[in-house]
């Protein structure tokens, strides 16, 4: 994990990113490229029970503040939320203030596409971004921050009184010296440990999100519904395109096309998911041998197994059933 210092940057004047609600998009590497499906998908996990008890749970212990971002976005990730830092609250005033944030947060969401990093703004304070992935494709970030790694000065804090000038936020020194000493200070340990949290968190959200993917509906035709169905009660057979386009009634060619369009990935990938999905329950049981789990959800040959799993989940599948077992 890498740290980067941001340097500070000047912006026009106006209402700030945050007061608009506005989203611009960033050229993330390895960004999908339909946008909406990817926040729609990131909506889903933020608004799931799992993300919200875990957010609740580590916002408790750790007393910061957390986000799930997706990668199409640049907004302030912790404004108005709880545990917001009350110099980051009371700067997000000013459109300046707001650039040199949004600045940071970008620079932060690059260095973090392939793994977690940190980054310390103008003001001193650290923002850490941990990537989520669904299968080698990049859909958020878990990002925590606006803390200290040390212990602030008060040469920090006069190199701050000159920022809020330069930027125009307008506050007494009484008031902006209570907001600078307030925020939280981590040790390196602590901060290490919250990293590690949300590293293991972002593979429970990977996970998630392939079953989000396969499960959603969108008001798919009956066609295609009834296909799903009918994979997921053959899966463990071989399957071919057109013995399922058959099985609905159609012709492949407007099954192929059609099953593309509604479910966003071609039919292969799709039985594959499925079947991937059901080989994470049989792992479960320390019982059953990989091999004959991967020959039980419809798997030829081990080797392809593994690869798949591993190119699906980012692990083995032997690594995945040991972290599962140990928890």
């Amino acid at each position: 994990m890498q740290t980067i210092i941001a340097k500070p940057i000047s912006a026009s004047n106006g209402s700030t990113p945050a007061e608009s609600g506005r989203t611009t998009p960033l050229p993330m590497p390895g960004a999908p490229e339909n946008g909406n499906g990817n926040r729609a998908l990131v909506d889903a996990l933020v608004n799931s029970r799992m993300y919200r008890d875990y957010e609740r749970a580590f916002g408790n212990l750790t007393g910061l503040p957390i986000a799930l971002q997706p990668v199409e976005t640049w907004q302030l990730p912790h404004h108005g939320k709880r545990n917001e830092n009350n110099l980051c609250a009371l700067m997000s005033q000013k459109s300046r203030a707001c650039a040199a944030c949004l600045q940071v947060q970008e620079h932060l969401c690059l260095e973090a596409a392939n793994e977690p990093h940190t980054i310390t703004c103008p003001v001193g304070l650290s923002d850490s971004a941990v990537p989520v992935r669904m299968s080698d494709r990049l859909i958020g970030f878990l990002q925590i921050g606006q803390v200290f790694r040390k212990k602030p000065t008060n040469a920090q804090f006069e190199k701050v009184v000159k920022l809020t000038e330069k930027w125009g936020i307008e506050t007494d020194r009484a008031t902006l010296k209570q907001a600078f000493f307030s925020g939280k200070v981590v040790t390196q340990k602590e901060h290490d440990s919250a990293i590690k949290l949300l590293s293991i968190f972002a593979q429970h959200l990977a996970m998630m999100s392939n079953q989000v993917f396969i499960q959603r509906e969108n008001a798919e035709p009956p066609v295609i519904a009834k296909a799903r169905a009918y994979i997921h009660e053959h899966q463990t057979e071989e399957l071919s395109l057109g013995q399922v386009a058959k099985a609905v009634n159609t012709s492949s060619f407007y099954f192929c096309k059609m099953f593309k369009k509604v479910c966003g990935i071609n039919f292969t990938d799709y039985v594959v998911r499925v079947r991937i999905e059901k080989s994470k329950n049989l792992l479960l049981n320390p019982n059953l041998r990989i091999s004959e789990i991967a020959f039980e959800v419809g798997f030829q040959s081990l080797t392809h197994f593994n690869r798949v799993f591993k190119k699906i989940l980012g692990q083995s599948p032997t690594d995945y059933r040991a972290q599962l077992l140990t928890h």
